[in-house]
């Protein structure tokens, strides 16, 4: 591959998971914001909701931006989904899974990893 590893061009897998927390945040985000009541000051585990919508965010903006620990953080959101899962169906574990292995594949792959040591 010719030029720098600075304008390595960021692989397809990447891009795809990269859009996809950030559209998932978003929509995550506006969706449990607009279930926010001004009659209930208190409800905490909206906000906690909000923050891991962030925290996708965060986490496909960095991933795009080609940043180590913006794949990690990845890694991490879709980690703690498979648990909350657990709490849920047996479909919904398997679903989180899959999505674990997709994200891990995308990310760590030989082509990303070298994407994210550039």
């Amino acid at each position: 591959m010719s030029g720098s590893l600075l304008t390595q061009k960021r692989p397809f897998p990447v891009t795809v998971v990269g859009w996809l927390l950030v559209a998932t945040g978003v929509i995550g985000l506006a969706f449990h914001l607009a279930q926010i009541k001004p009659q209930q000051p208190f409800q905490t585990d909206i906000l906690w909701i909000a923050l891991v919508s962030v925290a996708a965010v965060v986490a496909g903006v960095a991933t795009l931006q080609g940043r180590n620990w913006g794949r990690w953080l990845a890694l991490a959101w879709i980690g703690f989904h498979v648990i909350l899962s657990f709490l849920h169906s047996w479909q919904e574990v398997a679903v989180h899974v899959l999505f674990l292995a997709l994200f891990a594949y995308a990310l760590f792959h030989a082509e990303a990893t070298a994407y994210f040591a550039a």
